[in-house]
């Protein structure tokens, strides 16, 4: 087994800042060719992006969550695909070390191994000699044309006929890709769709997800590590939400660097910067990233304090992770969207990241896990005292 230097959180905010100019120039490739550049993940892999939940006995960092929010802030400021395909290898990644000692030993083989992954039971298993066959498709797998393994969730009937989803890991070169990321956010993110064909995998490779949702994995190994304490949604949900930060703060930079020389056409106003209005605006919309900030840094501080003290975790804490993700998506959001309204008609130009960085904040509160709305909806039924609508929790 390696082992390697963790370093710092601010070592590591450091050296993903550094790649800044470089991931810019990545930037169009990355959007005209829907997927990441060769170069970005080089990029991401040289400073260490990919270790940042790969245990450390085989070389990784096992940060904590405030540290994920942190650099993915730092990547979303530069580029919202670039920072979301990062923060979506964080999690199938650590789901890895739910499994089996002896398939971590085989996935962390690889060097900066990039694992993707879904959580959507979209596939179909049936038990074989050894194993299950699985068949089926997942969309929106981010990064799978870069990854090595991704982690997949199949419904399996049970011995009683009860049908129930399970979780495996699947080489990528069992799997196929149709390319068919065609859309307006995030489009260098590649979160294609992927079929398995008949694909065997081995029983030691396959896990009941309800047991994966609850905490339970099955490795010895992490049986006391604190990282694998918490349950999956949770640290899903503090995993994902920084890149939404980095992009709220990425539309103020941009809005604040270009307000000096801009006017307010058909007004008297001989600077945008002089206007009350833009007082207003720049205020509520950094106050609103600051709201933002504050539920996503609670989450993270959540997931770790529990990690740490390996304390069960509640029904209402569970629901309150869900909803601070939810929150800081909303927030970062609405102060993105009122920069932007405040940007001018010739911020519609793609020379310009206004409309980019738009199409990605947008696109995040898409999302499923990460809607707004789905999350408030959770956390509100708990804090009545009713029963959780889902399992995802």
């Amino acid at each position: 087994m390696l082992a390697s230097k963790v370093p710092s959180r601010e070592e590591l905010i450091g050296q993903v800042t550094g790649l800044a100019p470089r991931l810019r120039e990545q930037g169009g490739w990355a959007e005209g060719n829907r997927r990441l550049s060769e170069e970005t993940i080089e990029l991401l892999a040289q400073t260490g992006v990919f270790r940042l939940r790969t245990p450390v006995r085989y070389g990784g960092y096992e940060v904590d969550t405030r540290t994920l929010i942190d650099v993915a802030a730092a990547l979303g400021r530069v580029d919202g695909s670039v920072a979301w395909t990062a923060s979506v290898f964080w999690i199938p990644t650590w789901m890895v070390g739910l499994f089996p000692d002896e398939v971590q030993d085989e996935v962390f083989a690889t060097p900066d191994v990039r694992v993707c992954g879904t959580l959507s039971p979209t596939a179909f298993a049936s038990a074989a000699d050894g194993g299950v066959v699985v068949n089926g498709r997942w969309a929106f797998i981010t990064g799978a044309h870069h990854s090595h393994w991704q982690e997949v969730i199949a419904v399996q009937p049970g011995p009683d006929g009860v049908p129930a989803p399970v979780m495996a890991l699947v080489p990528m070169s069992d799997l196929q890709i149709v390319d068919d990321w065609h859309t307006s956010g995030l489009q260098g993110t590649g979160s294609v769709t992927t079929v398995a064909d008949a694909v065997f995998v081995p029983q030691h490779r396959v896990l009941p997800l309800g047991a994966v949702l609850q905490g339970m994995g099955a490795s010895l190994h992490h049986a006391t590590s604190a990282i694998h304490r918490a349950p999956l949604l949770p640290v899903a949900s503090a995993s994902s939400v920084g890149t939404v930060l980095g992009l709220a703060r990425a539309m103020q930079d941009v809005f604040l660097d270009r307000l000096s020389d801009r006017k307010i056409t058909y007004t008297d106003h001989p600077s945008q910067r002089e206007a009350a209005v833009t007082h207003l605006q720049v205020a509520e919309a950094a106050l609103k990233t600051d709201e933002a900030e504050f539920h996503a840094y609670r989450l993270a501080d959540l997931v770790d304090r529990k990690a740490t003290e390996g304390a069960e975790w509640t029904l209402p804490e569970r629901a309150l992770a869900r909803a601070d993700m939810g929150a800081a998506c909303r927030l970062g959001k609405e102060a993105a969207d009122i920069l932007a309204a405040a940007s001018g008609g010739n911020s519609i130009y793609q020379r310009l990241p206004i409309q980019r960085i738009v199409h990605d904040i947008h696109a995040v509160n898409l999302h499923a896990l990460m809607h707004p709305t789905t999350n408030y909806e959770l956390y509100g039924r708990v804090l009545c005292g009713l029963e959780p609508n889902t399992q995802y929790l």
